[in-house]
């Protein structure tokens, strides 16, 4: 248990951001995380959830397991970072994907073996936060999806766009819902990093991946808000008893776009 956060810290972590302490009852979805980078085990697992998504193919399924990969991921470590000052270890072989369901909706969660807090010390935050990023997408995320594509045949700029839209939702929405202007200012200041400054091989990667689909938003006659656009289109109309049932960002809608900078 991790006894450096307090009891309300785990309170929100856990029913706000994805995070289990415990294995779940549902043992068919829950997988230790190192299984995506095995071949067999990965395609094995995908013909597991094949059965919630229902998609046409294999890649849409691998997409859209990848989603809420990427969110269960992010949403505990990011926000323990950039509210709490505080990170747990999220590196690839520390993880397991505990299944949850909410109604019909399939929530997985994120179950940790060591609980080991790390914080940042006087004057070192930059330092720690480099160290938590490099964790987090490094050591777990930039592993899943090299992994993933190659198994499921899937263009790794899906993935990596699936987790950026996340970053972006969760910095610019649910990271900031209850701050105060200074931790409101700190947020910010981690977001403005990632989306821009922080280099490519805290991500596993030559260049940022959350820098490299960041656009600004434009309002269009698919969505009554303004929105990014997405460069990938991520399979989800393969899953929908619609048809064309795309979602609002889909480079494959015609987008009459005015930009609002």
């Amino acid at each position: 248990m991790p006894f450096e956060y307090t009891p309300e810290e785990i309170d929100e972590l856990v029913k706000d951001h994805r995070l289990a302490l415990a294995p779940s009852a549902d043992r068919w979805y829950s997988i230790p995380t190192t299984d995506l980078l095995d071949k067999d085990k990965s395609l094995a697992y995908l013909d597991k959830v094949a059965s919630i998504f229902e998609a046409t193919s294999n890649v849409a399924n691998a997409s859209l397991f990848a989603k809420r990969y990427s969110f269960l991921i992010i949403s505990s470590s990011l926000f323990a970072m950039s509210r709490y000052d505080k990170s747990l270890d999220y590196s690839i072989g520390n993880c397991h994907v505990e299944s949850h369901h909410q109604g019909q909706a399939w929530l997985p969660k994120v179950r940790l073996t060591d609980w080991q807090v790390t914080r940042p010390e006087e004057r070192g935050r930059n330092e720690w936060r480099d160290q938590v990023i490099r964790n987090v997408f490094a050591d777990n995320l930039s592993k899943a999806w090299r992994a993933l594509s190659k198994s499921a045949s899937i263009s790794i700029s899906v993935l990596w766009e699936n987790t950026a839209i996340y970053v972006y939702w969760l910095y610019e929405n649910k990271f900031l819902e209850g701050a105060n202007a200074e931790l409101k200012a700190q947020v910010q200041a981690d977001y403005d990093y990632l989306r821009s400054a922080a280099p490519g091989h805290l991500f596993g990667e030559a260049k940022n991946p959350i820098a490299k689909f960041d656009s600004p938003k434009v309002l269009t006659s698919a969505s009554n808000e303004p929105i990014r656009i997405r460069k990938t289109c991520c399979y989800y109309y393969q899953a929908s008893d619609e048809p064309n049932d795309y979602c609002p960002t889909c480079p494959k809608l015609k987008h009459e776009a005015v930009s609002i900078g």
